[in-house]
């Protein structure tokens, strides 16, 4: 005995979503109905879409509840903002306050570091964070350069030779390989498309 053919309309969808508990493709669904009549897309590449956005998204909240349930108070910040945020807390006579807070989290994660040249104060003062945190705190840094090419970052070869010394003195380097993890996503999903 086969079921009555049933239209998927929104609020169809919507309450199938939520006993499935689907929570980002109930939330997105309109939005990729309507790119996918715009760009034509197939019923698969519809249905990938919104599986896709679902799977990223648990992805995301899994990361979260296991960052919440580790208790890590966790500050993520790129190279370029926190040496600005560290030169505007010196003008401002906050900036041994501003090194104690970034001193305090369990993990700084400072991002982009090697893209953008530091000058020499900004340089100081992000050294001054890496010793505030030194055997105390971990930190994490993402950089597309190789720990020689960080010369071009920190144009004095004694501070960087200091800063490449903190960092690496009992730590782990992981090379992820060359290609961009957005440029892998992008092709992916253009694949899929």
């Amino acid at each position: 005995m086969t079921g009555p053919h049933h239209t998927l309309t929104e609020p169809a969808s919507d309450a199938a979503c939520r006993v499935l508990r689907l929570p980002t493709m109930r939330a997105q669904f309109a939005d990729t109905v309507a790119r996918a009549e715009r760009e034509h897309l197939s019923y698969r590449g519809f249905l990938a879409e919104l599986l896709m956005a679902e799977c990223e998204d648990r992805d995301r909240r899994r990361s979260e509840r296991r960052i919440r349930a580790a208790g890590f108070r966790v500050r993520y910040a790129l190279a370029a903002k926190l040496v600005n945020e560290l030169v505007e807390a010196a003008d401002e006579k906050q900036l041994t306050k501003t090194i104690a807070r970034y001193g305090r989290v369990d993990l700084l994660c400072i991002d982009e570091l090697g893209y953008l040249e530091l000058d020499r104060r900004g340089a100081e003062m992000l050294f001054q964070v890496l010793t505030e945190r030194e055997e105390k705190n971990s930190v994490a840094i993402a950089s597309n350069e190789s720990l020689g090419g960080w010369t071009k970052t920190f144009t004095d070869p004694r501070l960087c030779a200091a800063i490449v010394d903190r960092l690496t003195f009992s730590g782990t380097i992981i090379e992820t390989g060359t290609e961009s993890y957005r440029l892998a996503q992008t092709k992916a999903k253009q694949q899929r498309g």
